[in-house]
Order: structure tokens, then sequence, then C-alpha cells
């Protein structure tokens, strides 16, 4: 009716999923749309000049017979944006709100590698959010930073009460990812390290690459590395504090699926080769993987535990040695997070390699607002107290219906 048109149909894989597969079978009234869509993109008539266009970010669950010539045979992929793109779009989402004029976009953007559109447009808003309540006139490189840590690591929970027990755990955990993450020759620079808890974590040692090397992955020296940094926190407790504690789950974790994928995906095991073990499915499509055997035999798995253990335990070892052998440093490091709750990377450099910090960060900082102003605050009090009084607090709104 409205050829010629473009047709754009957001999330296919809503209706785009494979028939047939998945627990209990398929679904009835999805098949149906899925097979009317898939008459009317038939691809022998190709004089109508109506063009299909759609998204998704599930392309392994969508149904074979849409990705047929004719159909859904041309595929653009949409990565994340490198530094310069990243750059162009906060400048673009920053255009709505007021910015200093010393802000520099190109130091937001080389520290957020990774990041999405939309996440660059939430950390233009939650800076506004946090500029607007410390009633600032606009938005300063240090609530852009805050922004960045909230999106990516979660909201500071100042209000968690901890004891100095714990904070002192958390402190050489930290303390113990700080050391190796700068003694280390492979590893990311190191940009922050806190003991103030965000999200579900007490805890976190920061560290951003030099560049957007998540675009091109590693080698192996920097995966071996990386995991021997993962064992620092534990290591750290177990040598300085005489126990361990949960707390290095996540790390344990990393580790061993970084081994895992080294063993069994990359090649990068001389003793099994240049050889993947298993399928590289990120998602389990239920129905469609289930009768499917693992691929290799019970002595092929054997000798892949064994690699994985034994790439684990080195990085291990080569941590606790490092941890043991600069034992000074880790002191002053964890003593300086006990006092300053947060540290940048260049102050912890100076501890390693000076003893003592160059710039140590002021004291008796407020951290950052997370209610209104004090002034807002009792105004919206005194706006409170006339409605409780039945005055109208809002001029202007006489006759607008119940609860607008």
């Amino acid at each position: 009716k409205n050829a010629p048109c473009l047709i754009f149909i957001d999330e296919i894989d809503a209706v785009g999923r494979s028939r047939g597969h998945g627990l209990g079978g398929g679904h009835d009234e999805r098949e149906q749309t899925l097979n009317a869509l898939l008459v009317e993109m038939d691809g022998i008539d190709s004089q109508e000049g109506v063009i299909i266009i759609a998204a998704t970010n599930r392309k392994d669950v969508l149904d074979p017979a849409l990705l047929r010539p004719g159909r859904f045979d041309r595929e653009v992929i949409v990565s994340l944006p490198d530094v310069k793109g990243r750059q162009e779009i906060l400048s673009v989402h920053s255009t709505k709100v007021k910015v200093a004029e010393d802000v520099d976009w190109a130091v937001i953007a080389r520290g957020t590698p990774g990041f999405s559109g939309a996440e660059l447009a939430n950390l233009i808003n939650e800076a506004a959010l946090i500029a607007a309540r410390r009633d600032a006139g606009s938005i300063e490189l240090r609530d852009l930073q805050e922004a960045r840590d909230k999106v990516a690591w979660g909201r500071q929970r100042r209000s968690l009460a901890m004891t100095e027990k714990q904070k002192k755990l958390t402190a050489y955990h930290e303390a113990g990812h700080a050391l190796l993450q700068v003694l280390l020759e492979n590893t990311d620079p190191l940009e922050k390290v806190t003991i103030i808890p965000r999200s579900s974590f007490l805890g976190a040692s920061i560290s951003l690459p030099k560049d957007d090397s998540f675009l091109y992955g590693k080698q192996r020296n920097q995966l071996l590395d990386d995991m021997c940094v993962a064992m620092g926190g534990r290591v750290a407790e177990e040598v300085f504090l005489g126990d361990i504690s949960t707390g290095a789950s996540q790390d344990i974790r990393m580790a061993t699926q970084s081994a895992k994928n080294m063993v069994c995906r990359w090649g990068m095991s001389e003793k099994l080769g240049m050889v993947e073990y298993g399928d590289n499915d990120d998602y389990v499509f239920l129905g469609r993987e289930m009768g499917k055997s693992r691929g290799y035999s019970d002595e092929t798995a054997q000798a892949i535990d064994a690699e994985v253990l034994r790439l684990t335990n080195g990085a291990y070892d080569k941590a606790t040695h490092l941890i043991t052998t600069h034992s000074e440093q880790m002191h002053k490091i964890a003593n300086a997070l006990l006092e300053y709750e947060t540290l940048d990377g260049s102050q912890i450099r100076d501890i390693i390699e000076h003893g003592e910090m160059k710039s140590p960060p002021p004291k008796d900082v407020p951290p950052p607002a997370t209610a209104l102003p004090k002034e807002d605050l009792e105004n919206a009090n005194q706006e409170l107290d006339k409605k409780k009084q039945g005055e109208d607090p809002l001029p202007g709104l006489e006759g607008a219906p119940a609860g607008a």
C-alpha cells in the first residue's frame, strides 16, 4: 500500500525465533506470525519496492528461513564505538546540559572503553544529577568521573556499616590487586583503588586500557598477568591476615573462565595444542544443543582440567611470590587506603616506587551528593506543610485531576 517504502522491525527475535526448538515445543502464535512474515518476504517478486530492515542482538536464535537470500540476507554489525566515536557521542548528548568550559571530552572518552551509546547518554544524565544535587551551576569533570564510576561499577554505598576488621580485610584485598597491577608488565594501567562499597562490591581496583583493546583481544602474556592480578586479593588475605574470605569468589570465577578459554577456545596450551574443545556458543538455546555430545574423550577432559588447574595455580604462585617480596609496600598501600579510602593509580605507583605519595589526596572531602540540596529540601518540606493545611502549594493547577 505504501510502496516504495522502508519497514523497520526492531527486536525481530521476538517473532523470528527458530521454530520447533525449546523445552515444551514451539510457540504456536509466534510461529504463525513468523510464517505470515515469511510469506510476505517471499523474495521472488522484486518489483514491489518494499525494503525490510530488522534489528536484533540474538542472531543465534533466529529461524534459518529468515536469513535466506531474498529475505534478511544482508547483515550490518553495529559494534561498540571507538575512542573517537565515544567523544563524538558525548559531544552530542552534552548539548542539552550546561557543562563547564574546562571539561575535555577526549579525557572522558579515553576513560570509558567498552561503553555503548546508551551508556554514554546515561553517563551525561548521571553527571547532571550529581551536579544538581550539590547545587552546581554546571557539570564539572569530577561529576563526569563519578558518573562514569556509577554507570560502570555501581553507586557508592557509604551508608553500609562496616567494622574495622572488614575495612582492614577490604584494604589488604584491594592492595593486593593494586600492587600486582603496577608490578606486572603486561597489565592495563591502574586508574583507581577504593574501599568504598559500590553495588555488591566492598571495594574495587579499577584499571583502564591504554587503547580500545577490547576490539582486538589480548595476547597470552596479558591473559596470564590478568589472572595473576585476579589472585592478588586472595593471596593478600592469606599472607597478611592469616585467613581467607568469600570476597575473592568473583576473582576466582574470572581467572578460571580465562584459563578455560585459553585451553579450550584460543589454543594457548602447549599440551593440548591448537584445537577447539567444545562449542563456542555464548548462549545455550534450549532444545538445540541438549542432544549434542561434548566432542572429546574422557581422557581429554581430564587433561583439560589438569591444564586449567596448572594455569590458575601458576598465577596464584606468582602472585604469592610478588606480594611476599613487596610486603612493605603492601602495608603502606593498605594503610593509605584505610586513611583516604580512595587512591589514584599515580598515588599507588608513588608508594611502590618512592615509599610515599608525592601528592596525597585531600582529607575530609565530602562525598558526592546523593540527596536534594538543603535549601530545596526545606522548600519541599514547607510545600508539604501547606498541603497538609489544605492550602494550594502549586498555583495554577485549579481543577486538575487527582494525582496530577
